[in-house]
């Protein structure tokens, strides 16, 4: 688990509200563990059948396919997403929400996981992600990227702020 506990329900709906419901696209959630911003993403109108859940851990991947039946539940690391991936996806995401403790990689890592995020999803959708940190998870000056961020959100424990990146 990389979260220091679950995402609260005003992180998870402040994450879920960058994601376009409209769509029919897929949507891409990193690190789901049990579930916090997947129900969120649902709550919100996202329909399961869009939602394509990376999860490292076995029983947690059990978990999702039972409260998400409708969702596709895909094994694997997130931080090799091109890999995982790589025939998972029928049309480019509309969205990449994470919930992955990317500030406790090297920067080289999180670089890499934005890139191949991009790669899976439309032009100028989101990459959604959150941190405890004050300052943000990948640099704010990507060339080419334009970055938004929430307030913090300081109901959460611990207080968060999320992050969005689109391509331009």
């Amino acid at each position: 688990m990389g979260a220091v506990m679950p995402s609260g329900k005003l992180l998870a709906r402040t994450m879920a509200h960058y994601v376009d419901v409209n769509s029919d696209a897929p949507v891409v959630e990193l690190g789901p563990g049990t579930g916090a911003i997947t129900s969120a993403l649902v709550e919100r109108g996202v329909d399961q059948k869009r939602l394509v859940l990376v999860e490292y851990n076995p029983g947690f991947c059990a978990l999702l396919r039972d409260r998400y039946p409708q969702a596709k539940v895909v094994q694997g690391d997130a931080y090799r997403l091109r890999d995982t991936l790589w025939n998972v996806l029928s049309a480019p995401a509309s969205a990449v929400v994470s919930g992955l403790p990317l500030v406790t990689k090297p920067m080289l890592t999180r670089l890499r996981l934005i890139r191949d995020a991009f790669t899976a999803l439309a032009p100028g959708a989101p990459f959604v992600q959150f941190t405890y940190a004050v300052v943000p998870p990948i640099p704010k000056s990507l060339p080419g990227v334009s970055t938004e961020a929430s307030e913090r959100i300081w109901m959460n424990l611990p207080p968060a702020r999320v992050w969005v990146y689109r391509k331009d």
